[in-house]
């Protein structure tokens, strides 16, 4: 395999490298040449974590209860889940390498994860999805991704060429997550706006990430196909049928779109406390080890989560249904809701919205998973609440739902616009002009509620070099 070199074009005079001179370098185009060819081994690998994922899933929510005697999970399964996974998880994040990825309310990526931390995000994750962590697969497949795509580059080059390091990192990542959101072009446009960068830069990114996601989205529909394994993937098989948004859309949409930044905002708020809780301080454990500090983040570790099974089982409680609803990553419980808005009442709808929030947060600064998934299902479950408001109806509440959760999470209005958009699938059309009017007021909402709460806006994409 090629060694990608970065690019050491001189610069024009007034500024940088042109667009044809980056596209002809010969490390560029060497760049290139690596991203197609990690796709390949690194979708496999993406594609076999979460369809184990998946299967554990299965087997722990519907397998067991079902041999134990149970029509379904009862309301206290999650209690005992989350538990385990508290345990599990507590040495991961005190004593292996990388502590088991980023902490998901720090943002949905973190950065290119170094290859030997790979081993610690799995496990991590492994240990907190299936057992109903409420948290998203996107976090620990980018993490996977990144890292496995550093592998391609050795160590020497990688201290040789450090601007290589984030374009690779973000290929990789694009790879890994190019079909869970549904298409591989929402990977691609999450990596592109977050990293904010425009010209000829903004092009030396887009390329390494849409040939990486392109050929992982074809090596996951292949594996798909052949195995019969499903991926999870955040979809909407079945969504209620919506027209031209009319007046009353709008009227009701924008004031919707700030209720769900106020959900998120606040669930992010409560995920930053008990960051700070189980870490010991801001800063965290100063690295692997069984000090005091590393002691007391496990403890409080397995204590957040035993908190996140209470909320789930209390959700149960309260509405008489399945606990399985509020666990887990949430896109199972969107794709139902999405199919028959009328099974649910309004009661159930909002237990769901503070149920899941409640166990979200803690889960943000406890546990292990990404934070958009969950998210997306509280977006959605509060708009189909709030649908029999007149004038507004339940595929346009449903789609602007959707829209302004992603906003107010990601901080990246495209991409939530687009990915939304895929959801909806046929009725993206339609509804596209509700999505970008949610999605843009979400995302000022919610950076108006974190600026008066003092917390600094933190990049969810690893930022590229100045030249690739």
């Amino acid at each position: 395999m090629p060694e990608p070199e970065a690019p050491e074009t001189p610069p024009r005079q007034g500024g940088g490298p042109t667009l044809r001179e980056v596209l002809l370098h010969r490390g560029y185009l060497g760049l290139l040449l690596v991203a197609v060819l990690v796709g390949i081994p690194i979708s496999l690998v993406a594609f076999g974590f979460v369809g184990l994922v998946h299967e554990l899933q299965h087997w722990i929510w519907e397998s067991l209860p079902d041999a134990a005697g149970f029509d379904r999970a009862p309301w206290w399964w999650p209690l005992p889940a989350l538990a385990l996974a508290g345990l599990l998880l507590a040495p991961i994040v005190t004593r292996l390498p990388g502590r088991g990825g980023h902490v998901p309310v720090d943002g949905p990526g973190g950065g290119p994860s170094l290859p030997r931390d790979v081993p610690g995000v799995v496990l991590a994750a492994l240990c907190c999805l299936p057992l109903g962590a409420v948290l998203g697969p996107e976090a620990p497949l980018m993490a996977l991704g990144g890292g496995l795509a550093l592998l391609a580059v050795r160590a020497p080059t990688r201290a040789r060429n450090p601007r290589v390091v984030p374009v690779l990192g973000a290929a990789g990542a694009s790879a890994a997550i190019s079909t869970i959101f549904g298409s591989p072009l929402v990977a691609a446009v999450m990596m592109i706006e977050g990293a904010g960068l425009g010209g000829p830069q903004l092009v030396a990114l887009i390329l390494p990430c849409l040939l990486a996601s392109g050929v992982g989205a074809l090596v996951f529909t292949g594996f798909g196909h052949w195995t019969g394994l499903a991926v999870g993937a955040l979809s909407l098989p079945h969504v209620p049928t919506t027209g031209t948004p009319d007046p009353g859309d709008f009227l009701w949409g924008v004031p919707l779109a700030v209720a769900v930044a106020l959900v998120c905002v606040t669930g992010q708020a409560l995920g930053r406390r008990v960051k700070a809780f189980t870490t010991g301080g801001p800063g965290g454990p100063g690295g692997p080890g069984v000090g005091p500090t590393a002691r007391r983040t496990a403890v409080r570790t397995v204590g957040c989560a035993v908190a996140v099974g209470g909320c789930v089982a209390a959700y149960a409680l309260l509405t008489g249904r399945s606990p399985e609803e509020a666990a887990l990553s949430g896109q199972a419980t969107l794709s139902a809701l999405a199919a028959d808005p009328a099974a649910w009442p309004i009661g159930a709808l909002l237990a769901l919205v503070l149920c899941k929030t409640l166990g979200w947060g803690i889960a943000l600064g406890s546990l292990r998973g990404g934070p958009i998934f969950p998210a997306i299902l509280i977006g959605g479950a509060l708009g189909v609440a709030c649908a029999p408001l007149p004038g507004l109806g339940t595929a346009p509440a449903l789609a602007a739902g959707l829209a302004a959760s992603g906003a107010a999470v990601t901080k990246l209005p495209v991409t939530s616009t687009v990915l939304a958009a895929m959801l909806l699938g046929g009725q993206a059309a339609d509804a596209m002009p509700l999505l970008i009017v949610t999605a843009v007021t979400a995302f000022l909402t919610a950076e108006l509620l974190r600026g008066r709460t003092g917390h600094a806006r933190k990049a969810p994409a690893p930022v590229p070099p100045d030249r690739p």
